[in-house]
């Protein structure tokens, strides 16, 4: 088969689509088909390395400079499509063409955020988000979400089968593992961090629950002389309110903001973390919690949507809105080095039992039911 995969999306604005369309790439073309990796030829980002793929003799990686979103998507990338000879097209995300394609084609739902937490985005943004899910459902011929708890979401929501859903659960990258304390003790300098700190990674968006995840170290912090509760991720200027309630509760010698942290610091920040805190309201999968758990960094996290099927029992699980349940969890972290061992240990296991080759191989066959099922 000629393989079509969109990596458009490999850019600054998608950091988790990005990640999850590279770290898949690289995992199929291990297998015996030919891989047509579009890609944008000008990315605004150094982020994902997107020209490591044109090693493999099985891929072609074409340059497209249409941009997501736009007319020229829905116009142009069809006709490329058909020019390709593609036997099948996988779009990452559900901005894709709409129109009837040449070959069958997949698309990977990640998430409902949009449905489920519609005050999330803007009154016109909210219509858009249904709409233009609504068409990546329609016009696909097979479905993949990223958790059973998302397979569940896209089903009931959309009144579709189960037949049209492939599940295939994300992973950590192979550069996710304890880093030696060398490398923390560099970045610690580098970065200006505390000795001990506390750690959530995501963007800035809503359902991320940052104010939730503030407000709790705020009735502990000083309980904790020296510890910093570090802040890091994709910025959003739309959504400044972490930052404005740091200014408000005179909190800001002891919250860090990191922005846009480097693919090669990650592990490293994760590994010097006392702990991994992720209070999210809602998510498709939840890949920071496994890229902290590999990394040998324990985790406290939400007991919604996809997150216990992620964390299983290697983790802390909290009610997203429950301040005084995760403040306690972040005090017995804190407070006792045996139970901070033990979870390192829990967490180490249980990413071990994610890998990128198992997602490879649940997508080929998502492929396949297109393939055959066009």
């Amino acid at each position: 088969m000629r393989i079509g995969l969109d990596l458009r999306y490999l850019n600054d604005h998608f950091p988790g689509i990005g990640r999850y369309a590279l770290n898949l790439a690289q995992a199929l073309v291990a297998y015996p088909h030919t891989f047509v990796c579009l890609y944008n030829p000008e990315p605004s980002n150094n982020r994902y390395p997107i020209h490591s793929l044109a090693a493999n003799q099985n891929v072609e990686m074409v340059p497209v400079n249409i941009a997501p979103f736009s007319l020229r998507e829905q116009l142009d990338l069809p006709r490329l499509v058909s020019r390709l000879h593609l036997s099948l097209l996988h779009s990452p995300y559900y901005i894709k063409p709409y129109r009837k394609l040449a070959c069958p084609s997949v698309v990977t739902i990640h998430d409902l955020i949009g449905h489920f937490y519609p005050k999330t985005l803007a009154p016109r943004a909210r219509y858009t988000f249904h709409f233009l899910v609504w068409l990546a459902i329609q016009s696909a011929t097979h479905l993949i979400a990223v958790s059973e708890s998302g397979a569940h979401d896209l089903q009931a929501v959309y009144h579709i089968s189960k037949a049209r859903v492939t599940v295939t659960p994300e992973a950590a990258a192979p550069h996710f593992s304890p880093q030696p304390p060398a490398a923390v003790a560099a970045l610690r300098s580098r970065l200006k961090l505390p000795q001990r700190y506390l750690l959530t990674v995501g963007s800035n968006k809503p359902h991320k629950n940052r104010e939730h995840l503030i407000l709790a170290w705020s009735q502990i912090e000083a309980q904790y002389q020296g510890v910093q509760l570090i802040i890091a991720g994709h910025y959003d200027p739309q959504y400044p309110q972490a930052q404005k309630l740091v200014e408000e509760l005179d909190l800001s010698a002891r919250v860090r903001f990191i922005n846009n942290v480097t693919e090669a610091d990650l592990p490293t920040l994760y590994t010097g973390a006392e702990a991994f805190i992720f209070p999210s309201l809602y998510e498709g999968f939840g890949l920071p919690v496994l890229e902290a758990m590999a990394c040998g960094t324990p985790v406290i996290c939400s007991q919604t949507s996809s997150l216990p099927e992620v964390a299983g029992d290697a983790a802390l699980l909290v009610e997203p809105h429950d301040l005084p349940g995760l403040e306690a969890e972040m005090q017995a972290l804190l407070n006792d080095p045996s139970r901070r061992q033990h979870l390192r240990k829990l967490g180490l296991q249980r990413a071990q039992t994610f890998t990128w080759q198992r997602t490879a191989e649940l997508t080929m066959r998502a492929y396949k039911l297109a393939y055959n099922g066009r």
